[in-house]
């Protein structure tokens, strides 16, 4: 099978790293797979581009970067994709963004007409598509397939697909980079982690719709409990000092919380380190990339129930479920970290089911069975029933 992947954000981020993780396990399965994507702009640290050259693709075109659909400013990036189009027929075009969809309609026209190509598009947000007239139409008669960011998803987009194929699975990660092993002392020393300190940690963009007023009401309830638990945020926002680091000082945590920044070649070990894993609510990318992350790694999770959050996490199996209340957060934490048993006990079955549904293969099986469903002119498997999570 022929399959085109096309997205028009250049950024390393959001559902890139799913969508670069989809399209090597499909190269794995014998598919003629190519990528279609912007270049970075001067001076960008990370990539997709980067990344995926690093992971052995290279794009088989390059679009302009922009975002929203434009007409006359597109009519270059139509004509140029049109004619890999003509010249490669792919069976497939998967966007993953409006602008690339609207890319891919506009290109594959014909094709699709003549019922040689499918134009499929993925949603990577764990709530229903909002339901604009345009996004009616895009989502409905303007894709022949949806492709939602787990099988809840898709099942709350039912209505907008009407009858149309339409199914999801949780995305895949890289088993093999994000695999069970001890924390690395020079990592957590590096961190200014101590002997004997115990890890609550969240990866996570900090924003101020992720609730870091909540996570840190409690952390301040267990330091009172807990005097060797630390708190270990990793990542980066424009507004950290002012949603974090100055309640973390406001708070008394100015040396309970570790602000640990963006972290990239060291990650997985700096996932490691940490004890139990937290999110409280998921951000652009709806797959919540971390919590299946720390998963791989065979790391206990206490989540909230938001968005798929309650799909990678099986409360008292994997780790536990609570309520957004800083009470019942920090009995969670509380409880695991008084328990290494439980601990490990929750991170064996996190890695089991990250073995058994995480994998690129899983996904790309999945995928394959839905794009084979849109060839065959049925409609793709009921999302409900579809037993991937």
């Amino acid at each position: 099978m022929k399959v085109l992947h096309i997205t028009s954000d250049w950024k390393w981020t959001g559902p890139a790293a799913p969508m670069l993780e989809l399209l090597c396990a499909q190269r794995a399965r014998g598919y003629e797979v190519e990528l279609v994507c912007p270049p970075p702009p001067p001076g960008a640290d990370t990539s997709l581009r980067g990344a995926a050259r690093a992971a052995g693709v290279e794009p088989a075109l390059e679009i302009a970067r922009g975002r929203g659909a434009v007409g006359w400013r597109d009519r270059g990036d139509v004509r140029r994709l049109r004619a890999l189009l003509r010249e490669r027929r792919f069976a497939v075009i998967h966007s993953w963004h409006t602008r690339d969809h609207v890319l891919a309609l506009r290109a594959a026209a014909g094709l699709r007409r003549a019922g040689i190509t499918r134009v499929v598009r993925s949603w990577s947000r764990a709530e229903s598509v909002p339901l604009r007239p345009w996004n009616r139409w895009l989502f409905g008669a303007g894709a022949d397939g949806l492709w939602c960011v787990s099988p809840a998803a898709a099942v709350s987009n039912a209505a907008l697909r009407r009858g149309r194929p339409l199914d999801g699975a949780l995305p895949a990660v890289d088993l093999a980079r994000f695999r069970p092993s001890a924390p690395r002392p020079p990592v957590r020393e590096a961190l200014g982690l101590g002997a004997g300190q115990r890890v609550v940690g969240i990866v996570a963009r900090v924003q101020a719709h992720r609730r870091f007023d909540l996570l840190l009401a409690a952390m301040q309830r267990l330091s009172r409990e807990d005097p060797r638990a630390r708190l270990l945020i990793v990542g980066r926002g424009s507004r950290i000092e002012e949603l974090a680091m100055q309640p973390a000082r406001r708070l008394g945590l100015g040396d309970r919380v570790i602000f640990a920044g963006h972290r990239d070649r060291d990650y997985p070990d700096v996932l490691r380190s940490i004890d139990v894993f937290t999110l409280l609510v998921p951000g652009s990318d709806g797959g919540c990339r971390a919590a299946l992350e720390a998963a791989a790694c065979g790391i206990p999770a206490v989540t909230t129930r938001r968005g798929t959050l309650p799909e990678i996490v099986v409360d008292g199996e994997t780790g536990l479920l609570v309520a957004e209340d800083a009470e019942a957060l920090c009995a969670a934490w509380a409880r695991l970290l008084a328990s290494p048993d439980l601990r490990a006990q929750m991170g064996r079955a996190a890695r089991r089911r990250a073995e058994r549904l995480f994998s690129g293969e899983h996904f790309a099986a999945a995928v394959e069975g839905f794009y084979a469903s849109l060839a065959a002119g049925g409609r793709g498997a009921s999302p409900a029933a579809s037993g991937r999570v």
